[in-house]
């Protein structure tokens, strides 16, 4: 039986952490989020956008999860920062100091991060900086997400907006828990190059990443 470490109220409303022998999990008003148990495809999520870039590249990460992306940006020789845009201070403080900092080594703690504590679609619309690669993972995916002002992130002018902070040669990746084929599409209509990548899981339907540029 998992054993729970901590719950918090956060900004998306009840957040639990909790141990399940050696895996941690998160839940968010009674929905499974995210645990520690494979991590293949929130790190593709990275790497697959790094492997696509020239050496020094500034990354962003919407959403800090466990870690797993992080600690992948951060192992990439063609990634030089990350900026980690996170809204929940709990799990920030679970990876920084707590149960979850193990997972990732204190990736943290690393010079080249940079940790904004913000909602990630407020922080789009504000930021006044480009970057060579957006790697977002704040929902289950597109059809499927957490917090419901969020679908705007996954629509026609929010894809506008994203395509906007990248670099020329820049890649949006975005993750997913299931097939979003209405996203697949307006993906295409927006980016010369779209890559679709299904990356299989122990039960269910395969976990998605989308590569976009152009």
């Amino acid at each position: 039986m998992a054993e729970v470490l901590e719950t918090v109220l956060g900004h998306g409303g009840e957040l639990v952490l909790r141990r399940d022998g050696a895996e941690f999990e998160v839940i968010e008003n009674g929905m499974f989020l995210m645990d520690t148990r494979n991590g293949e495809s929130e790190r593709l999520l990275v790497t697959g956008a790094a492997d696509r870039l020239a050496s020094g590249a500034r990354v962003v990460i919407g959403g800090l999860g466990v870690g797993f992306s992080l600690r992948a940006a951060l192992d990439h020789s063609a990634v030089g920062s990350v900026v980690v845009v996170e809204r929940e201070p709990a799990v920030i403080a679970w990876n920084r100091t707590g149960p979850l900092r193990e997972v990732h080594g204190g990736a943290l703690d690393d010079p080249r991060v940079t940790v904004v504590e913000a909602d990630l679609l407020e922080w789009l619309r504000t930021t006044g900086e480009m970057f060579d690669a957006l790697c977002l993972d704040i929902d289950n995916g597109p059809e499927w997400t957490v917090t419901e002002g969020n679908a705007s992130l996954y629509s026609a002018s929010g894809l506008e907006r994203l395509s906007q902070l990248l670099r020329p040669g820049g890649v949006l990746a975005v993750w997913s828990a299931g097939a979003a084929p209405g996203f697949t599409a307006r993906l295409r209509e927006r980016f010369a190059e779209v890559d679709v990548a299904e990356i299989p899981v122990p039960r269910g339907e395969p976990d998605v990443v989308w590569f976009a540029r152009g």
